[in-house]
């Protein structure tokens, strides 16, 4: 069965599910199969919880009945769909990746273009191989715009997504030393990166490109520009305040976000920009700026009891951290702690950028600093105001008698650290 044939199927259907646990009256059911899963084997489960079709790839559970569609994959099958019917519905799409701030981004333009468009926006960090498709597959003729987040961490996998998604319009957030393990260098970073320019100047289409980031100036150089920053620019856009949370203003318009960190400027800056080409109101871009509070431990400010929490444990690279470390520098409080957690896909540059960490951290004591996890326990570290612990368990340990109080506190580390535990110890 042709991928047109699919599409009509799915149209007639309800919509779409890829796990055999969410099953429901009508839909049809991708068998998708994985290192430690095979949809395949829950065929006849989805046909009994009501499900409408089921695309397979082994024969062994094919029904001649027509029930299920047997293809010769279902992951490329459902890429193809995808992108089958992201030219069925000829939406606008706006495509996004960098190395830091994607998640914030995406959520922010989408809370500034649901002001005056019905959007439909990448959910959580469904952003590879598998959570592109699904998020087309999520769109409608109802739909107005749809906005795609594109993540990675090896070569040729953006040039894949955009061949999926096929975005009218681009931006990269930046380039940072993210998944250097797969991505080998910066260089590869970059490399990869702007794979989503390439396709949209090969298809002459267009991008945002932020003017204070000179690599993205220069790596964007011979596509059409939509140009935002604090330089010359399209849209200027000024930050007045980020002691706290962080205060803007545009076309004379003051703006309170509650995004903390002056690394979230560049992404406050690229939502405003957005909204503004596609011709928002400053109220109404004010208005889903304010609106937009940031959750899933991203740029998170917590209080609990007399302390402040800036909660930013989702993930971390060096680049990453370091902005957090420079910010929480400037941060007000007389007491300032840090809960540091590994960072995690930095190959051969792993006991580098964590030794990097922990210089600068030596050479800026501004504060008592928590490192967490068997990188940052293998530093060298000469200082009393640093501690180190292997496991979050020996951390956990260290913290039974101690009660901060009045203080400003850091957290920060990859995922896979689960440092939000923390919040329970103190």
């Amino acid at each position: 069965m042709n991928t047109k044939s699919i599409h009509q199927l799915f149209l007639k259907s309800s919509g779409f599910s890829t796990d055999s646990r969410k099953i429901f009256k009508n839909c049809i059911f991708f068998a998708l199969k994985g290192e430690n899963f095979n949809g395949n084997l829950f065929a006849q489960e989805a046909l009994d919880k009501g499900a409408f079709k089921v695309i397979v790839d082994e024969k062994d559970f094919h029904k001649s009945s027509g029930e299920t569609i047997l293809v010769k994959n279902v992951l490329l099958t459902l890429q193809e769909l995808a992108t089958f019917h992201r030219k069925f519905l000829g939406l606008p799409i706006i495509s996004l990746t960098g190395s830091n701030g994607k998640t914030t981004s995406k959520e922010l333009i989408n809370a500034v273009l649901s002001q005056k468009f019905k959007t439909i926006a990448t959910q959580g960090n469904l952003n590879n191989h598998i959570g592109v498709p699904l998020t087309l597959l999520t769109m409608s003729k109802e739909t107005e715009l749809g906005i795609v987040e594109m993540g990675a961490n090896h070569l040729g996998e953006i040039k894949m997504l955009s061949e999926i998604t096929e975005p009218d319009y681009g931006y990269i957030t930046n380039f940072g030393k993210a998944h250097l393990e797969g991505f080998g260098s910066i260089e590869g970073v970059i490399q990869g990166k702007t794979e989503l320019y390439q396709f949209l100047k090969k298809h002459n289409k267009k991008i945002f490109v932020n003017t204070n980031d000179p690599k993205q100036m220069d790596n964007s150089e011979g596509i059409e520009r939509i140009t935002f920053g604090t330089q010359q620019s399209d849209l200027h856009i000024k930050l007045l305040d980020s002691s706290h949370h962080l205060l803007v203003e545009f076309e004379g318009i003051q703006i309170q976000s509650n995004l903390v960190g002056d690394y979230n400027f560049a992404n406050l800056s690229a939502a405003i920009a957005i909204g503004a080409y596609f011709k928002i109101s400053s109220e109404k871009i004010k208005a889903g700026i304010e609106g937009y509070i940031p959750s899933n431990n991203r740029s998170q400010l917590i209080t609990q009891g007399t302390n402040t929490i800036l909660m930013d444990a989702y993930n971390a690279n060096p680049t990453s951290m370091l902005a957090a470390l420079e910010n929480f520098k400037q941060a007000k409080g007389d007491t300032k702690i840090m809960f540091l957690g590994d960072m995690f896909e930095l190959g051969k540059d792993s006991d580098e950028e964590h030794q990097n960490i922990v210089d600068f951290l030596t050479e800026n004591p501004f504060g008592k600093a928590f490192l967490v996890g068997k990188n940052f326990f293998k530093t060298t570290n000469r200082t009393s105001h640093l501690k180190q612990f292997e496991t979050f368990d020996d951390l956990k340990e260290a913290l039974k008698n101690y009660s901060p109080s009045k203080a400003t506190i850091l957290i920060k580390a990859s995922r896979g650290m689960a440092l939000e535990r923390i919040l329970n110890l103190l």
